[in-house]
């Protein structure tokens, strides 16, 4: 009986190894000395941060039904990343406040968050989507405020049509920190519905976009691409106008663009960005005098210079900004 017994529960484990799909695990161990901002709000003081992350992934196959999942854990706990179970046509994605079809931003005014940084927070929890045929149609929605989001694409040789319905009426909900107080003091969203197009012949691209609110926003576009350059001419409805030109060679790649007549800015914008890669070695600047306009640090800073050395399985990276800003990293990853 023993024997039986025994039998039975080593075929029982095998049939459970054997469909238990796939598993990977990957992560990073990053060790950070300086000090960098983000969105509006300051660096503080230059200081030694270690980083642990590791996370590991399965996914289920063996039917007629998918699902897959992730384990995240880093120095600050432990979480669950996001689920998928897609069958067919259909797929279903739940990770809390993390499906960016829901974002709004943190209110400056009322905000008791003192690491408020003025920078959009993605709030949606989980979505519904189908594609098939050349039409896509994603529900997202915020499960705490009812807000939601239904984005429509349909694509068919050159043209490519989209519609987005979104209502963040309510905004995230406030979360209520253990030691008093709330995590955040989110202001309402948007409630609109835009409607776009683009359409590619030969080497040019036009797109247009407008929404129906009361004071209604639009974007019009032509690219034109010839050999390994691309010029973009572009309108919206501030009247205002820019042009932009990138530039790919090999390892450079270059990219300007000026806007004029831009009457919801205090000035008219200049970006211009440049990277370069030579084997292990990256190079990079990007200068944006938009950002200037209210004060931004860290990666949104108005100058940014970074540069990274691959040697093996380590990246050594260094970044630093016009605000004094600078961060020296090394990053393990496996």
């Amino acid at each position: 009986m023993k024997k039986v017994l025994l039998t039975t529960t080593a075929m029982a484990f095998a049939a459970s190894v054997a469909s238990a799909g796939d598993m990977a695990m990957s992560g990073a161990i990053k060790l950070t000395y300086g000090a960098f901002g983000t969105g509006e709000l300051k660096a503080g003081a230059d200081d030694f941060k270690s980083e642990a992350d590791l996370d590991i992934a399965a996914t289920s196959a063996g039917g007629n039904i998918t699902m897959s999942g992730t384990l995240e854990l880093d120095e600050s706990g432990t979480a669950a990343g996001p689920v998928t179970i897609s069958t067919g046509a259909l797929t279903f994605t739940y990770d809390k406040n993390e499906l960016g079809a829901l974002t709004v931003t943190s209110n400056k005014s009322t905000s008791s968050n003192t690491v408020w940084d003025g920078e959009g927070d993605s709030y949606g929890d989980y979505s519904v989507a189908f594609a098939a045929g050349g039409i896509g149609v994603t529900y997202t929605k915020d499960q705490e405020s009812s807000d939601n989001a239904v984005a429509v694409t349909y694509s068919a040789g050159a043209l490519s049509l989209s519609m987005t319905a979104l209502d963040e009426t309510t905004g995230a909900v406030d979360t209520t920190l253990a030691g008093g107080g709330v995590a955040h003091d989110y202001g309402k969203g948007d409630v609109k519905t835009t409607i776009g197009a683009t359409y590619v012949t030969g080497p040019y691209t036009i797109a247009l976009s407008g929404d129906d609110q009361a004071t209604q926003n639009w974007d019009a576009s032509v690219a034109m691409k010839n050999g390994d350059t691309t010029i973009t001419v572009a309108a919206d409805e501030t009247e205002m106008m820019s042009v932009g030109i990138a530039y790919t060679n090999g390892a450079l790649t270059v990219s300007a663009r000026q806007e004029f007549n831009n009457k919801a800015g205090v000035e008219d914008e200049t970006e211009v960005s440049l990277s370069y890669t030579d084997g292990a070695l990256t190079f990079g600047a990007a200068m944006d005098s938009g950002q200037g306009v209210t004060t931004h640090y860290g990666d949104e800073a108005e100058l940014v210079i970074n540069a990274a050395y691959v040697d093996g399985d380590v990246t050594v990276a260094a970044k630093g900004t016009d605000q004094d800003e600078m961060e020296v990293s090394v990053t393990f990853a496996f």
